[in-house]
């Protein structure tokens, strides 16, 4: 007899297995000392700019639109796969235990964001608001978190609904009320935050309502939803080890590979014309070495140290490369290129180019930026240090994962 509890905790312990093979090559030893170093940073001049805190920073826009984000962002893992569209249809009357454990995972998996920024504003509230006490700020987080259930729960009523305008109107529309609420919370207007929380009380009981008039459960809108985030936490397992399950996605960025793709046609750089678009067509590398580098502008461009500023430099342009390194592996599955009349140090120096010119690129882009603020030193030592840095890398480590 089908148990919808029991086929729960199978279907969790296999997602958790899964997960958590690919979550020990993630939070590895390189990423955990890079967190570890960006907190303490981050908390030491978070402090610093605390101290001299503007008298009228936005403090409960900052806070309750960031809480109101967090709270309307409620994805429900159901935790489905494309086989049930075929064999558990049948059972749809009895899956209610499992869909109810299902929303209890999809909430308790994600309050380390609530968490962590309920921690992260603390300190920013209690130097705003010197005058209230400390149990304020903690009801404030009890209420964000049942705002996190009535999300949570709004979400799954959606669900029942295949049209997706009908969908992203409600989303919109407890987002700003979500919004409203938290700011009108944080700066103490409780008649206000009381009137919204109404307002999104009936916006509840309409989703419950519209959800309650729908035939069934729209399986194959559920399974797409679980698919794509599953395929979005493989993209970024696949940063740093082999992953098999992963589909890659290609996207066509016509005037990227127009200006990339300029290479001598002769056989020698075959791959570096494949390397090449591989790196702009792909989902994953371009976007990942574009965030980085602007993140790491931004690391040198508010931290007023000059030597931690050269110091983010080299970690950025570490984390720039070592995920660039995975480019070898990208067209593991395609068999025609064993076909190609083009050795196999061919291929290897052609990564090897690559990554040599992406890493110059972010070290000649990081110099500009210490030139812009007038820091001639530091523009000097990082191209110094980046040129050094990329000489060690390849041939300590590239060459030592590649060339085989």
């Amino acid at each position: 007899m089908f148990d919808a509890h029991t086929f729960f905790k199978q279907r969790f312990a296999a997602h958790m297995k899964e997960t958590s093979r690919y979550l020990r090559y993630i939070f590895n030893g390189h990423i955990a000392v890079a967190m570890l170093f960006f907190i303490s940073a981050a908390a030491y001049y978070y402090q610093r700019w605390l101290a001299e805190l503007p008298e009228h920073f936005p403090t409960a826009a900052i806070i309750g639109g960031t809480f109101g984000l967090l709270v309307s962002y409620s994805p429900v893992r159901t935790l489905l796969k494309e086989p049930d569209l075929v064999f558990l249809i049948a059972a749809e009357h009895k899956m209610g235990p499992y869909f109810r454990n299902a929303l209890i995972y999809s909430f308790v998996v994600q309050l380390y964001l609530l968490l962590f920024a309920g921690a992260a504003f603390g300190p920013l509230y209690f130097a705003s608001y010197p005058d209230r006490a400390g149990n304020v700020y903690l009801w404030t987080l009890f209420v964000v978190l049942i705002f996190k259930g009535w999300n949570l729960i709004a979400n799954w009523w959606m669900l029942k609904i295949r049209e997706p305008g009908v969908r992203q109107t409600d989303q919109a529309a407890r987002l700003l009320l979500n919004v409203a609420v938290f700011y009108f919370a944080v700066r103490g207007e409780m008649l206000w935050a009381g009137i919204t929380t109404i307002i999104f009380a009936f916006v509840f009981i309409y989703d419950w309502r519209v959800s309650g008039k729908q035939p069934g459960i729209v399986w194959d809108l559920l399974v797409e939803k679980d698919r794509s985030r599953m395929q979005t936490f493989y993209r970024i397992a696949n940063m740093f080890t082999d992953v098999p399950h992963l589909k890659n996605q290609v996207k066509r960025r016509h005037w990227l590979v127009a200006l990339m793709k300029r290479v001598p046609f002769d056989q020698k750089h075959t791959f570096d014309y494949l390397y090449r678009i591989a790196f702009i067509r792909s989902g994953d590398y371009l976007g990942m070495y574009g965030r980085l580098l602007v993140i790491g502008g931004l690391f040198i461009y508010f931290i007023p140290n000059i030597w931690l500023k050269l110091v983010f430099a080299v970690l950025f342009l570490y984390m720039s490369s070592f995920q660039m390194v995975t480019l070898y592996h990208h067209h593991r599955t395609v068999m025609w290129l064993d076909l190609y009349p083009v050795g196999l140090d061919v291929r290897q120096r052609s990564l090897v180019k690559l990554l040599y010119q992406l890493a110059m690129i972010q070290t000649v882009l990081y110099a500009v930026l210490f030139a812009s603020m007038q820091e001639w030193i530091g523009s000097l030592v990082v191209l110094a240090v980046g040129a050094l840095f990329i000489y060690t890398f390849i041939h300590g480590f590239v060459y030592k994962k590649v060339m085989v």
